[in-house]
């Protein structure tokens, strides 16, 4: 499973991108606002820290106006993906946008039926919001299961599945044995990823034994 880092902090992404394992990074409105800075700015830094695909999320509602603001996002680096909302006018100027080689992230999905659509319109990548629907009751990693179904039955749509609104460490496990292709994961999430109690108190049992040694591997 691919990650990416669900942030627009460059700090954080400097940190995570230096390990090695970054895929891609995914951007949207409330995490601009978080950083509190200008949205070409912030892009242009992240794309140049990361040659890796970057969603940077549209704002305007009408097919039309999404469009404009894709050709002005797109202008800042060829590894700008247009992130897109699932609504008719979002699959719309996916379409369009498809139909130009240009890669679309289609965001807010929140059922199987709406990722066919989104599939059927060209997209990129289809984000499945799991925390939000875990929010009120519903099962999101279901949602994830239910769509890789979907997709597996017809190999010719090329959709990549990108669980969202990730909430934890377990939710990153469920999404890989769910069949994401990708999963985008907030810093602190990707945090725990690493962290577990045994592998603190072995490491600490190790060290100590190896003091009582004397020795040194220098």
């Amino acid at each position: 499973m691919k990650f990416f880092i669900d942030t627009a902090d460059v700090a954080e992404l400097r940190r995570w991108h230096e390990l090695g394992f970054l895929d891609g990074v995914t951007t949207n409105p409330s995490l601009i606002a978080k950083s509190g800075r200008k949205i070409f700015e912030v892009l242009e830094e992240i794309c140049a820290i990361a040659p890796v695909p970057v969603s940077a999320e549209v704002v305007a509602t009408d097919a039309e106006g999404m469009l404009k603001e894709a050709a002005k996002l797109r202008a800042i680096a060829p590894n700008i993906v247009i992130k897109a909302p699932l609504t008719w006018d979002g699959l719309k100027a996916t379409r369009a946008l498809a139909d130009q080689g240009v890669p679309v992230n289609v965001t807010l999905c929140f059922s199987a039926a709406q990722a066919l659509l989104a599939a059927k319109a060209g997209a990129a990548y289809i984000s499945p919001f799991i925390g939000r629907l875990d929010d009120i009751g519903e099962d999101g990693m279901q949602l994830i299961r239910d769509i890789r179904v979907i997709y597996d039955n017809y190999p010719w749509l090329d959709t990549e599945i990108l669980a969202a609104s990730i909430r934890s460490s377990d939710h990153v496990k469920e999404a890989a044995l769910a069949g994401a292709d990708v999963a985008t994961i907030p810093p602190k999430a990707m945090e725990a990823l690493a962290q577990h109690d045994l592998t603190d108190k072995g490491l600490a049992a190790f060290l100590k034994d190896w003091e009582g040694t004397g020795q040194t591997l220098l």
